[in-house]
């Protein structure tokens, strides 16, 4: 199985991803964790529209 087709079956999965742009597409919430402390979190949604966000992760 895909993490799409176990997202989909309601399935909770953690995922950890060096790569923003993919973890931001295929998750529901993120944490963005820098030197072990979350520095961003919320919505994937509201963080892939965010303008530090995307400065900083997705320029």
């Amino acid at each position: 199985m895909t993490v799409g087709s176990l997202h989909a079956s309601g399935m909770t999965l953690l995922l950890s991803e060096q790569f923003a742009k993919i973890a931001l597409a295929i998750s529901d919430r993120t944490y963005i964790i820098e030197r072990g402390q979350v520095v961003l979190e919320g919505t994937s949604s509201a963080l892939a529209k965010d303008p530090a966000v995307i400065s900083a992760y997705l320029g």
